[in-house]
Order: structure tokens, then sequence, then C-alpha cells
């Protein structure tokens, strides 16, 4: 059974988050994207900042995932974009059965 996989970064804009979720969709690097306005408060070379951002969650396998780091580095415009990862420990058999299908082999 394959490992799956929620990544998360952000963006400044919402047209380079829809972007990126597109682009992996079409090259079936991932399953689906969830992209949602978020309020970020964090300390950037030593200024607190406190900017509006878009979050995006992206669902796929966890084999995929130096792939996706990669993508997100390459087209990001942040100097240091946020990308971390969680294992999704458990999940509806019939929903993880789908991400299988709608990502590459």
């Amino acid at each position: 059974m394959a490992n799956f996989i929620v990544i998360y970064t952000t963006f400044a804009h919402r047209r380079h988050a829809k972007a990126l979720a597109k682009k992996l969709l079409k090259e079936k690097l991932i399953a689906c994207a969830n992209i949602f306005k978020i309020d970020s408060l964090y300390t950037w070379k030593d200024k607190l900042e406190e900017v509006r951002e878009y979050g995006v969650f992206l669902k796929t396998r966890a084999d995929l995932y130096p792939q996706i780091e990669m993508e997100i580095k390459n087209s990001h415009p942040y100097e240091l974009p946020c990308i971390i990862s969680w294992e999704i420990g458990k999940g509806s058999a019939e929903f993880l059965d789908w991400i299988i299908e709608n990502v590459k082999p």
C-alpha cells in the first residue's frame, strides 16, 4: 500500500498558488489541492512580518515528495518558501484509492 502525504506551502498571490496546483495536477504529481486565505505572522530578516497569504494543501503519495518539492522551489517567488509535509496516518480507503488513481504510477 502506498504511503500518503499532505504537502503544505504558501504564496503571496492566489494566481501563483493556482498556477502551481494546475501544473502539479497536469503532471499527475498530486491528486488535488486546496487553496485558502490565511493571515501569516513571522520573523524575516529580524523584522516582524504580518501579511495576507494563500495556504495550499497538496495531497499525494509520499514517494512523489522530492519531485513536488523541486517543482515548488523552481516556480516559487519567495526566497525561502514554506515547504513541509506530514503523513496521512488514516483516511477512507475510497479516498486513498482515488489519490492512487489520479497520480502517476
